[in-house]
């Protein structure tokens, strides 16, 4: 049965109509264009679909949009600041943090999580908390030194 929901996506309000228990992915990419989070593996299992959902990150494919009414959501297309871009997705660039590019959303909304609850986590830290972000080229070695090189660029140290 479809009813009106009321989300909070990037800072801005959006009320869709859709089934209570349909995923947040396919909401966020058939209804409301927002092609970032990506459908991998379906059952939360490999982090393509990670979004934020009040600063928690979650996967969207196994999370029912009905769940979500309310609560602040932060996706990929939310992170940059106008043309400057946030400090975990330019680390990934500086770093060379992806390859086919189809795990990079997910990871650097894992990323960005952590670093908002842990500003600067040591490397044990970066690959315990990323552990479940599937990377099918094998570049974790580069992602987690995009994310240690965020927490310095979040600190001001730059790297």
């Amino acid at each position: 049965m479809t009813t009106s929901i009321r989300l909070f996506i990037n800072g801005a309000q959006r009320d869709v109509e859709a089934d209570y228990q349909r995923s947040l992915l396919s909401v966020l990419r058939d209804d409301l264009a927002l092609t970032g989070c990506k459908y991998g593996c379906g059952e939360g299992e490999c982090g393509a679909c990670t979004v934020l959902i009040d600063g928690k990150a979650t996967r969207s494919c196994i999370t029912a949009v009905g769940e979500c009414a309310g609560k602040r959501i932060k996706t990929v297309e939310g992170l940059a600041d106008g043309d400057k871009l946030h400090p975990v997705q330019q680390a990934f660039i500086d770093c060379g943090a992806m390859q086919c590019g189809y795990c990079t959303t997910g990871m650097i909304m894992s990323g960005v999580a952590l670093l908002e609850k842990q500003s600067q986590p040591t490397r044990d830290q970066i690959v315990e908390h990323m552990n479940g972000n599937v990377c099918r080229c094998g570049t974790y070695s580069r992602i987690v030194s995009a994310l240690e090189r965020a927490g310095a660029m979040a600190k001001g140290g730059g790297k």
